[in-house]
C-alpha cells in the first residue's frame, strides 16, 4: 500500500505525519488490497477563524475510488472522522464480498452426509428393482393368498375390502404365511 501525505498551507510536522500514518494502518485489518492511500492536509481562514481541512483518497483493487473529505476546527477531530468515514466504506464492502463467498461449517458437513446417502443409494441401486403394481383394486384375502402361491414371490401388498393396506408374506416354515 503506498500512502502519501500532502501539506496545502501547513507544514507538515513529525507528529501530524505520525498521527496519518498510525490512522491509515487501521485500513489493512479489513483485508482489502488497497493500492494507495493519499492524505491531503490543507488550512483554510473562515471569519479569521482557521479551519482544516482533510482529505483520504484511497484506489483499492475491484472497488471505485474512495474519497473522503472532513473539515474541522481540530486537525485530528478531522482525521478522525475521515478515517472513521472510510473504514464504514471498507466494512461495508469487505462483509459484501465474504458475505457472498462464505459457507457455514454446517452445510460443508451437511454436504459430505448427502454425499455419502447418495453414494450408498448408487450402490443399492444395481440390486433394487423396480415393480409396477398389477392392481390397485381391493382383493379378498384368499385371493392375495392363492396369487401368492402361484408366483414364487416373497410377499404380496394389497389393499383388502375395508381399504386397509396389507401384506401376505411367506414364513421360514413351508406352507406357512403370514398377514400384516
Amino acid at each position: 500500500m503506498n500512502t502519501s501525505i500532502v501539506g496545502r498551507h501547513i507544514e507538515l510536522t513529525d507528529a501530524i505525519k505520525d498521527y496519518v500514518n498510525s490512522s491509515v494502518e487501521i485500513f489493512g485489518k479489513y483485508n482489502l488490497d488497497i493500492i494507495s492511500v493519499n492524505s491531503i492536509v490543507s488550512k483554510e481562514e473562515r471569519n479569521s477563524k482557521p479551519l482544516f481541512v482533510f482529505e483520504f483518497t484511497l484506489n483499492v483493487a475491484h472497488l471505485d475510488t474512495i474519497v473522503v473529505k472532513q473539515k474541522d476546527k481540530d486537525l485530528y477531530s478531522a482525521v478522525d472522522i475521515a478515517v472513521d468515514r472510510v473504514s464504514k466504506v471498507l466494512r461495508r464492502h469487505h462483509d459484501k464480498i465474504s458475505g457472498h463467498k462464505a459457507t457455514k461449517l454446517s452445510e460443508v458437513e451437511a454436504s459430505y452426509v448427502e454425499d455419502a446417502i447418495s453414494n450408498e443409494l448408487d450402490k443399492l441401486e444395481n440390486e433394487i428393482l423396480p415393480v409396477r403394481l398389477t392392481s390397485y383394486k381391493p382383493i379378498d384375502i384368499e385371493e392375495a393368498l392363492n396369487d401368492l402361491k402361484a408366483t414364487d414371490a416373497a410377499f404380496k401388498v394389497f389393499y383388502d375390502k375395508d381399504d386397509n393396506m396389507r401384506v401376505l408374506y411367506r414364513t421360514s416354515t413351508e406352507g406357512k404365511f403370514g398377514l400384516y
